[in-house]
């Protein structure tokens, strides 16, 4: 076994592979960049390396200095995560050559499963189902539209490097083709360095169920399903293990194909084998078919710890450090259900952009796994994945593990960026959820209704005063005095109330013209006379009221002089810290309303910026290959006539 690791990455996973190795009694060494100098994986590590700058390329990117680190700690093995290097070939060698161990596959078995054409045309040999479609190296964009003609709308355009849902278009009719083609084309390349694409038949309900391996090198075995079918743009919202409907026929059929497929390859450590399902007519051991394998742990893989009672990296460790594999195929079993949310910092009623902030309050429940890589006062960075933390229920039912899943939620607390948690929430609610009807459509199909936000009653919003006023603290002061007079009004931004103190845990509260009666007793608040479950929290600059929905009540700034935008100077502003991509158009151009103006990178993704209005293009007011802050102008329009 190892004496002591480097973990190349950061966040939560570098938090979780530290936790295992702490129980294990391996010592740690964390990398880290200048963004993350006071990260919570830093913090948690046995020691701590700086490797560079913020961006990726600069830091964790950076496999030289990696492996220097390593060598220079007295580390025996690197442990990658996922994401960065984790599917890096060269990476792989390089350790290798550097007299360490890379706790994964073999740089073989990541080049054998890196490609998804070259993956796909392996699995049909080794008698692994492959979707219809085109995996040719020809790349030309006559050619490609003319096999997805063959193939026959719709169909799914994806990059063969990479995963993640970055590179992948979905095109309905052969007038879309060459549009997403562009587009799938073009952030393959930014993100992967090939914008080499694959093209394959659409399933019209598809679910996304994966099959977790682990491999010694020559044996393989398998850990059962998950389902991620619950996905939005391609990347997993929710995702639950075993998977709802599944018969025994089905896992055993998926089962062995992933065994055969890991096999195939010679793989070692823990993997995964993606398959997409029909599910118009039930799952059947002959409706599912290969679409990738991920060489690495994959970001969902609690939930397989929770029903099979494995640790997973502790496997990983052990295989790696040469011992043979844990356990044989009839020592698992599956024991119960679980669920895991991933909470993430993104605007949702923007269209789920990526979010920044500084994370005034943060706190989850008891009795739920939490894998978070932050704290309460961390910010969370425009440089990486914007995950807050991934909440992780068991249960011996279904239901019971989705209800846990939904009280979890309920009572995790996020206060100084805006979440996604309210629609995590939505979506543990959804009727055809909670009775296991998924495909990876149903977001789309009921958006509306899923982002639509929990809104803060009035009661809510009296306890905020409250809060505000510093009643709910242990050493309030309820009676009148010199400074605290018995009625006075309490403002925040964006509203006021008056407060009147009636007596000892006994107020009234008049928000908009009515009066709401809020006393407290038990240690529990009551509003016009009935129970609240909400909780009051303070931080640096407001309160929160977390329960029933949450609530933000930022303090008043007396000096804050600045009004509002008006909304109407034509500027088409960055919505986030980002790379500018691409410029559409050019000064004295006209433009209608939604036509694309700019295309802007962040968080990982592109994310185009189009018109809001009939105009003309006045300036363009940012380049290409700029880096620009959130509001910072990239193009003005004017009228047509002027």
């Amino acid at each position: 076994m190892f004496d002591k690791i480097l973990i190349a990455n950061r966040g939560e996973i570098a938090c979780r592979v530290i936790d295992t190795c702490r129980r294990m009694g391996v010592a740690t060494v964390a990398v880290f960049s200048d963004a993350d100098r006071d990260a919570r994986h830093v913090a948690m590590a046995d020691e701590a390396v700086h490797i560079g700058g913020p961006a990726p390329a600069d830091s964790y990117l950076r496999g030289d200095a990696i492996i220097d680190a390593a060598l220079a700690t007295g580390a025996q093995g690197i442990h990658p995560g996922y994401g960065f290097l984790s599917e890096n070939p060269d990476f792989v060698d390089a350790v290798q050559a550097a007299g360490l161990i890379f706790i994964g596959p073999s740089a073989d078995a990541i080049r054998a499963m890196g490609l998804k054409d070259a993956a796909k045309a392996l699995m049909e040999k080794a008698g692994v189902p492959v979707v219809p479609g085109y995996h040719g190296a020809e790349q030309d964009a006559a050619h490609l539209a003319q096999q997805a003609d063959d193939i026959g709308y719709p169909v799914l355009i994806k990059a063969v490097a990479g995963g993640g849902g970055k590179g992948m278009r979905r095109v309905d009719a052969p007038e879309g083709f060459a549009e997403a083609l562009r587009s799938a084309q073009s952030e393959a390349k930014g993100a992967f360095g090939n914008p080499a694409v694959l093209i394959e038949k659409y399933v019209l309900q598809p679910r996304h169920i994966e099959v977790q391996v682990f491999g010694d090198g020559t044996r393989a075995v398998h850990l059962f399903e998950r389902d991620c079918s619950l996905q939005r743009r391609h990347q997993k919202v929710i995702e639950e293990a075993p998977a709802p409907g599944m018969t025994p026929e089905m896992r055993q059929a998926m089962g062995d194909a992933a065994v055969r497929a890991a096999e195939a390859i010679g793989y070692k450590g823990a993997g995964t084998i993606e398959f997409i399902v029909d599910g118009s007519d039930g799952l059947r051991p002959d409706g599912f078919w290969f679409m990738e394998m991920n060489t690495r742990l994959q970001v969902e893989h609690p939930v397989t710890e929770a029903i099979t009672g494995v640790d997973l990296v502790e496997w990983q460790l052990r295989v790696a450090s040469g011992e043979d594999l844990p356990a044989r195929q009839s020592d698992l079993s599956i024991r119960g259900h679980a669920f895991e949310a991933r909470l993430y910092a993104e605007d949702v009623p923007a269209g789920f952009l990526p979010a920044t902030g500084r994370l005034a309050h943060l706190e989850f429940p008891a009795g739920a796994r939490i894998e978070t890589g932050v704290r309460t006062g961390d910010r969370i960075s425009p440089w990486y994945d914007p995950m807050i933390a991934k909440v992780v229920t068991h249960g011996p039912t279904r239901a019971a593990a989705l209800q846990s899943l939904d009280r979890a939620l309920t009572r995790t607390e996020v206060a100084g960026s805006v979440t996604n948690l309210d629609f995590l929430i939505a979506l543990t609610r959804h009727a055809g959820f909670r009775a296991g009807d998924v495909d990876t459509g149903l977001i789309e199909r009921d958006l509306d209704a899923l982002i639509a936000p929990r809104d803060a009653d009035a009661a809510a919003m009296a306890l905020g005063v409250i809060g505000l006023a510093g009643l709910d603290l242990p050493d309030a002061e309820w009676g009148a005095t010199l400074w605290q007079p018995l009625r006075r009004r309490i403002g925040w931004q964006g509203g006021e109330a008056v407060l009147e103190v009636l007596a000892r845990d006994h107020a009234r509260v008049t928000i908009d013209g009515t009066a709401h009666d809020v006393t407290r007793a038990g240690g529990r608040w009551l509003v016009d006379g009935a129970a609240r479950p909400d909780a009051i929290r303070h931080f640096d600059g407001g309160v929160g009221v977390f329960g029933q929905a949450t609530l933000i009540l930022m303090a008043e700034d007396p000096l804050d002089r600045q009004g509002a935008a008006d909304g109407g100077d034509g500027l088409t502003r960055s919505p986030m810290p980002g790379l500018v991509r691409a410029i559409h158009v050019s000064a004295g151009q006209a433009v209608a309303a939604g036509d694309r103006l700019a295309i802007l990178e962040a968080m990982k993704m592109e994310h185009t910026l189009t018109a809001a209005r009939d105009g003309v293009v006045a300036e363009v007011l940012a380049t290409e290959g700029q880096q620009v802050e959130a509001g910072a102008p990239l193009i003005r329009l004017e009228d047509a006539d002027g």
